[in-house]
């Protein structure tokens, strides 16, 4: 049988399998689904309409429908569904098939992976996909790692479906390896940070200054026409005005105050300690998901410390311009550590990333996208070496004319017993980078002394070690 020339395969027909199913045949691309499940084979045929594409009923249909060298996109949950997928296809692919894993799989995996498939002379690809099920079928962001021969492959369906800024796709090729899934890990750690920081913030408003439903939309609203334009910061808006369909007035009021999440922010963090980079306010807000799921604990404690916090008694309109600036020094501080992660990833994993061409492709489609990211490309294009966003003069002016904001910001929240971590980790980050001579020679000194681990000396080369005498005064 001959095989019809369907540009790529998707395996896993749910919501964002199917939307890049229809996003791809929107732009003239022939393609073919597959899914165990039956339902989902069916919604496919029925939205593809009058679209080239195909249902394939079995996986050896779904083969013989794509065009040499088969392209085959998985969207299937990380860990081991993946394996399962590509344990079905190893034996039915030939030298120089595809195979894309389109999941939020963990880099390790995707590198296992690559390595495995090679050794078939498959190229197995790992794609950050991000933008939701809209992003899907409208344009994503697209984070693509692997080979350059699978790139070239698969380049120009990438293009065609991606989001565009300014007639340029938000896709590029990001490395070899599991480069492609390790950005996207790293964009999703900032995701979390920037949630964190817009709650905290939500807090202070609400909380903080009692301030309703709408009062809140218009401030977001306003915030998102300035310099916290945003994707994130424009939904927080929307959210706000969302009738419960149960009758209880606004929904926000009524969801349950617990955050689930799926891995990559904690896959951030510990990679970031591996390789001994600080991304504190990433940090802070997946503790900050991890401390919501303690909810009958929360309320316990509630009972135990039942101090209320105090309502803001100062200027409120002047607190609020203060906010949104310190909201702003956060997001830049969130957005510096992770792509400061991403410069010490890069060499020590050797995907030869390219920073201007990251923010580049964060720009439109994915949950991240905001107007700074604009400013931050140019930061790496004009300094391709820059080792962090706070060593670029456009942003230390930033947050320099903003820390004092920052500051006050942090102040508000300590004395109204509102928890803010990521504000104070971002503020905490900010001062300890800036900060020439910072007291981790007390560390080394600690160190030594219990456990002869040596210090290093500001006036002399080498490592030393001192038998340290508990009390000891210097001889008068």
């Amino acid at each position: 049988m001959v095989a019809e020339p369907h540009e790529l395969g998707m395996i896993g027909l749910g919501v964002m399998g199917r939307n890049l199913v229809l996003n791809m045949a929107d732009h003239g691309f022939p393609v073919v689904g597959f899914d165990k499940d039956p339902a989902k084979v069916d919604a496919l045929r029925r939205e593809a309409g009058a679209r080239p594409v195909r249902a394939a009923a079995t996986l050896d249909e779904f083969l013989r429908l794509l065009r040499a060298p088969r392209a085959v996109m998985m969207l299937v949950p990380a860990g081991g569904p993946v394996d399962a997928v590509v344990d079905e296809l190893r034996p039915r692919l030939t030298r120089d098939d595809v195979i894309i894993d389109g999941g939020n799989s963990y880099y390790r995996d995707t590198d296992r992976r690559v390595k495995a498939l090679a050794a078939d002379g498959l190229h197995f690809v790992g794609v950050g996909v991000s933008g939701g099920e809209k992003g899907a079928r409208y344009g994503p962001s697209i984070m693509p790692g692997g080979s350059a021969d699978a790139w070239e492959r698969l380049r120009p369906v990438l293009e065609a479906v991606s989001a565009k800024v300014d007639g340029s796709p938000c896709v590029t090729h990001l490395g070899p390896g599991s480069a492609g899934h390790y950005v996207k890990m790293v964009h999703n750690g900032i995701e979390y940070g920037l949630m964190q920081l817009i709650a905290e913030a939500y807090d202070l408003l609400k909380r903080g200054l009692g301030l309703d439903d709408d009062r809140l939309h218009t401030i977001f609203e306003t915030w998102n026409g300035g310099e916290l334009n945003g994707y994130l910061v424009e939904i927080t808006a929307a959210i706000f005005l969302q009738p419960d369909d149960r009758g209880h007035g606004r929904l926000i009021d009524v969801i349950r105050d617990e955050a689930k999440q799926k891995g990559t922010g904690k896959w951030t963090s510990q990679d970031a300690m591996d390789l001994q980079v600080p991304v504190p306010t990433i940090d802070a807000a997946v503790a900050m998901r991890d401390l919501s799921g303690y909810k009958a604990e929360r309320l316990a404690a509630e009972r135990l410390y039942p101090s209320v916090p105090a309502r803001f008694d100062g200027d409120a309109a002047a607190f609020i311009e203060q906010l949104g600036h310190g909201l702003y020094a956060g997001m830049v501080l969130t957005y510096a550590q992770g792509m400061a992660l991403l410069r010490r990833a890069s060499e020590a994993y050797q995907y030869g990333l390219v920073l201007d061409e990251v923010a580049r492709i964060w720009r439109g489609g994915c949950i991240i996208r905001a107007r700074l990211l604009e400013q931050i490309r140019a930061a790496f294009h004009a300094r391709p070496d820059l080792p962090n966003l706070l060593q670029d003069p456009s942003f230390a002016a930033d947050l320099h004319a903003r820390q004092g904001h920052l500051r006050a910001v942090v102040q508000a929240a300590a004395r109204l017993g509102i928890a803010a971590p990521a504000l104070m980790a971002s503020l905490g980050y900010f001062d300890g980078y800036r900060t020439g001579r910072l007291p981790a020679n007390l560390t080394q000194a600690q160190r030594d002394f219990f456990g002869s681990h040596t210090y290093e000396r500001t006036d002399a080369d080498g490592v030393f070690h001192t038998e340290w005498q508990p009390g000891a005064r210097e001889a008068s």
